[in-house]
C-alpha cells in the first residue's frame, strides 16, 4: 500500500470538506442509488451498519433514516471529512478514521456494508472487497458504487490528442468488477452513465477540485501551464462536455460463509 499517497488523498478530501457539496451532483446520484439498492437487496432487519468513505455524510444520513435502529460505523480515510459528517447533526453512530482497505475488525459482525464512490481510490479493489465480504454476517451484503473505465472520456480524449496522459487515475471496466465478484456466489453489477454539467474545461476541473479528486494516478505527472491550456482547448473543440461512469456491485454472503 502507498501511505503516502493515502496520506495526499486524506489531505485533499479534507481540504474540499467544506464545499465539496456544492460540486457533488454525481455523488448524490451515486449515493442515492446505493441506498434504494440496499433497501431493496440487503437485509432488511440489518442491525450493524459499517459505512465506507463517507465523505460529508450524504450516504449516511441516508442510511440511518432508512435504518434509525441500527448500531452504525462511519468511516473514511480522510479525518476532515470525518468531522463534516459527523458535524451535520443529524446522524448518530461510531465515527472512526480508517482506510477501506485495511478494516481493523475482525470476524463476521455486519449486516450491512456501504460504500459509495470511495473503492476507485483503493490500491487493491479485489483484495479489499474479500476482506469487506469476510466481516459479513451469513446474509449480510456488501454494496458498493465505484467510479468505472469510461468516467472522463472526452477528458482522456483531449490530453490523448495532445500526446499526453492525463492524471485522472485509471478505474475498472464494468467487466472487470463483474469478474471480480463472480468469486462470490450471490454477486451482480451493473453500471450507469451520468452526465457531468460542468460548463467546459474550466468547470470540469472546479468540479474535480471541489470535490478533492486531484490526485493524480500513480506515476502521473502534473501538466505544464501550456499544456493544461492546450488540453483545454482539444477538451472544448470537441464539445467540452464530459460523464461519469458508475459502477455498482452487489454481494451477499452465502450461509455457509462463503
Amino acid at each position: 500500500m502507498n501511505e503516502g499517497r493515502k496520506q495526499r488523498i486524506s489531505d485533499a478530501f479534507g481540504a474540499a470538506a467544506a464545499h465539496y457539496d456544492d460540486h457533488a451532483g454525481p455523488q448524490r446520484f451515486a449515493a442515492r442509488l446505493v441506498a434504494d439498492l440496499a433497501q431493496r437487496q440487503g437485509p432488511s432487519d440489518a442491525a450493524r451498519i459499517l459505512e465506507i468513505g463517507c465523505g460529508t455524510g450524504l450516504l449516511t444520513r441516508d442510511i440511518q433514516a432508512r435504518w434509525p435502529g441500527a448500531q452504525l460505523v462511519v468511516t473514511d480515510l480522510s479525518p476532515a471529512m470525518l468531522d463534516r459528517a459527523a458535524a451535520q447533526g443529524l446522524v448518530g453512530g461510531t465515527f472512526l478514521a480508517m482506510d477501506g482497505e485495511s478494516p481493523p475488525f475482525e470476524g463476521a459482525w455486519f449486516d450491512l456494508i456501504l460504500s459509495s464512490l470511495a473503492f476507485q481510490w483503493f490500491d487493491d479493489l479485489s483484495g479489499a472487497i474479500r476482506k469487506l465480504v469476510n466481516l459479513l454476517t451469513p446474509g449480510g451484503s456488501l454494496i458498493f458504487s465505484t467510479m468505472g473505465e469510461r468516467s472522463f472520456g472526452q477528458w482522456r480524449a483531449a490530453h490523448a490528442a495532445c500526446g499526453l496522459e492525463a492524471g485522472v487515475p485509471d478505474y475498472p471496466s464494468l467487466a472487470a468488477v463483474r469478474a471480480m465478484l463472480a468469486a462470490y456466489d450471490d454477486s451482480f453489477a451493473f453500471d450507469e452513465t451520468v452526465a457531468l454539467d460542468s460548463g467546459g474545461a474550466r468547470g470540469l476541473i472546479t468540479h474535480l477540485k471541489g470535490i478533492g479528486a486531484v490526485v493524480p494516478g500513480a506515476g502521473r505527472r502534473p501538466l505544464t501551464p501550456t499544456q493544461l491550456r492546450s488540453v483545454m482547448a482539444a477538451f472544448e473543440a470537441a464539445g467540452g462536455a464530459d460523464a461519469y461512469q458508475i459502477l455498482f456491485g452487489r454481494i451477499t454472503r452465502a450461509g455457509d460463509g462463503r
